[in-house]
């Protein structure tokens, strides 16, 4: 019988095995994205466009080390992000469906109107200038919230549709979702767009753990942690 007692978690369990388990697979989708990347490197918008003078933007050529596989290789880097995708996206949605039964989505990320009042952001923003990460009574702080509120409802799920649409068979059977993005080079686009927008996300992340404590935070990932309220 469990003990009402016992302090709870605060971070789940699937919370903890999703959050591993997209580090892999994000890790190896932007890798073998960048491989795929250099068999053309130029974004354009709408249905088609080849030559440079059509592209909007012009990206540089990613190095070996930077890479997966560590050298140009389409056809490897395709069946690595391939796999890795399908993992990210089954992931994504076991996660989200675990995270609504469990009241994570409620009671950790959703904000309130008041949250979003300009004092109310100017202060949380001023706090993380100060270092200080104190997040009161609840788990996450109001910055971190639509944070990570914006890459799971947002940057995510724009990278699983946009990826659709990149793939022929996909594109055929669901037409209107290449309309919907613009076309299919306006998805690689933001695809591409996005993938950098996580890529940063993660940067910051990381910075932000390694100023505040990183033992503890990854002990809390690993084990859980222990925390007063529901997690």
């Amino acid at each position: 019988m469990a003990n009402p007692n016992k302090p709870k978690k605060r971070h789940a369990l699937s919370t903890r095995i999703w959050h591993w388990v997209n580090v892999l697979s994000v890790s190896i989708l932007f890798m073998s994205g960048l491989n795929i990347s250099n068999a053309h490197p130029r974004l354009y918008w709408g249905d088609w466009g080849f030559a440079a003078e059509q592209a909007w933007l012009s990206v540089p050529r990613f190095p070996g080390w930077a890479t997966i596989p560590g050298y140009y290789s389409l056809a490897s880097a395709r069946d690595w992000h391939v796999v890795f995708a399908w993992v990210f996206a089954l992931g994504l949605l076991v996660f989200m469906i675990r995270a609504v039964m469990n009241g994570h989505f409620r009671r950790d990320l959703f904000t309130r109107l008041a949250d979003w009042k300009p004092s109310a952001i100017w202060h949380d923003i001023r706090q993380h200038l100060k270092l200080n990460f104190d997040h009161g009574a609840g788990k996450f702080n109001f910055l971190q919230k639509a944070t990570y509120g914006a890459v799971i409802f947002i940057l995510l799920p724009l990278m699983i549709f946009t990826g659709l649409v990149m793939s022929p068979g996909a594109e055929a059977a669901l037409p209107w979702l290449a309309e919907l993005l613009g076309g299919r080079q306006s998805a690689r686009s933001i695809h591409f767009l996005c993938a950098f927008g996580l890529f940063g996300f993660f940067v910051v992340h990381v910075v932000l753990v390694l100023l505040s404590n990183p033992i503890k935070q990854l002990h809390e990932m690993i084990t859980g942690g222990e925390h007063d309220e529901a997690a």
